[in-house]
């Protein structure tokens, strides 16, 4: 786990070279994931919020669009938030859907808004030093009962730069922690893709209610 603590000029360098990357790479990066098929995230998201729908939802972290795109053709409120230009340029227009332009390390997210947040390969990138609090900003956007899911490249608990971007790659145990710490009661998680050994299935999934 990173051991020094990061100062202010660090996290501002994590953030601005870590978008920097996407942005550099918006349009590749789009179509390698495009038809990525990610509905049993979606689906363990929208079973475990209560009430009836449509629900309200922010796709934190929504890249190029498309699983905001898919969430609005359900018939919810989809907001997306992400940090790259690009790619909220490219969310905006291929979903039709706000979008909120957003640094993770800088959120300025409304109370009480959300029914649910849905998290897909995003909160990695968060260092773990910040983790906590960008977590229980995530916890007062809820409505009550809120749910959370993400899904997150697991590891060892190291974290560091990887290929141009900054990771945090926690194990089941560590990532609980940090949930648990800031109000989270897990609901379930999984490993995926599905059906693989373990060594073989790079992202743990997790859903979780506010507390």
């Amino acid at each position: 786990m990173q051991a020094k603590t990061l100062e202010p000029q660090d996290l501002e360098q994590i953030a601005a070279v870590t978008l920097a990357h996407y942005e550099q790479r918006a349009e590749d990066f789009r179509a390698g994931t495009r038809d990525h098929d990610v509905r049993q995230n979606i689906d363990s998201l929208l079973r475990h919020i209560r009430g009836e729908p449509p629900f309200t939802i922010l796709d934190f972290g929504c890249g190029p669009g498309r699983d905001l795109k898919t969430l609005a053709g359900l018939g919810h409120t989809a907001i997306g938030l992400e940090g790259a230009g690009e790619f909220a340029a490219m969310a905006r227009a291929d979903s039709g859907c706000e979008v909120w332009q957003q640094d993770f390390l800088k959120l300025d997210l409304p109370g009480n808004a959300f029914d649910g947040i849905f998290a897909n390969a995003s909160l990695f990138h968060v260092p773990s030093q910040e983790l906590p609090r960008v977590l229980r900003q995530l916890h007062a956007a809820f409505k009550p009962g809120g749910v959370l899911f993400s899904s997150n490249p697991h590891g060892n608990n190291e974290e560091g730069w990887n290929r141009g971007r900054y990771g945090a790659y926690h194990d089941l145990h560590a990532w609980r922690r940090f949930l648990s710490d800031a109000g989270f009661l897990e609901l379930e998680h999984f490993y995926r893709p599905t059906g693989l050994p373990r060594e073989q299935q790079p992202w743990l999934a997790s859903v979780w209610r506010q507390r």
